[in-house]
């Protein structure tokens, strides 16, 4: 999955992602559930222009961009074409159980990364990997065997373009962060 695979439109790739496998240093699983975020869209965070807090979203394709939600929790999201980017709401956990676990202090294996702060704090992704690549270590993104069956609905949490159907599953999936 290089940069060609995220130079594209963020509801495409959002899609695309589902079924695919994300490590961050060995830890991680496959994505379950994700967002899309254009910068036409009143709820993203290039919807009003670049600045120093949301720079990573007009990197490169494939570039990380992460924030704090609230100043709580971080959020990551892969860049896709420039000021758009796809947020990561879930992942169905399969390796580093433990580490996740004790990062976590959960031990119910649903509840590890369902939900982009929980997903964020089991996987260790802080600001710190903000701008950074996709393509080096600490990731390794693969595709998925298959394209599984994704379901989509609204987006959560947010308060801006709230009927966009741009928040997308993979069907029947007990790792999502809620059901769609």
């Amino acid at each position: 999955m290089d940069e060609s695979f995220f130079a594209r439109d963020a509801v495409a790739v959002a899609v695309d992602l589902l079924g695919a496998r994300l490590l961050v240093d060995g830890v991680g699983g496959r994505i379950v559930e994700t967002e899309a975020y254009r910068p036409d869209d009143a709820a993203s965070h290039s919807f009003r222009g670049e600045t120093a807090a949301n720079a990573a979203m007009f990197g490169a394709p494939g570039t990380v961009y992460v924030y704090r939600s609230y100043g709580l929790h971080w959020c990551l999201n892969f860049v896709c074409a420039p000021g758009s980017a796809v947020l990561l709401r879930a992942l169905e956990p399969t390796q580093g159980l433990e580490t996740m676990m004790e990062r976590r202090g959960v031990t119910v294996v649903r509840k590890l990364c369902a939900g982009p702060g929980n997903l964020c704090k089991a996987l260790a992704v802080t600001g710190g990997m903000n701008g950074a690549l996709l393509s080096r270590a600490p990731f390794s993104l693969e595709p998925p065997p298959e394209a599984p069956v994704a379901v989509s609905g609204v987006r959560i949490g947010i308060s801006k373009a709230v009927d966009h159907p741009w928040r997308f599953a993979v069907k029947g999936s007990s790792f999502l962060s809620k059901p769609i």
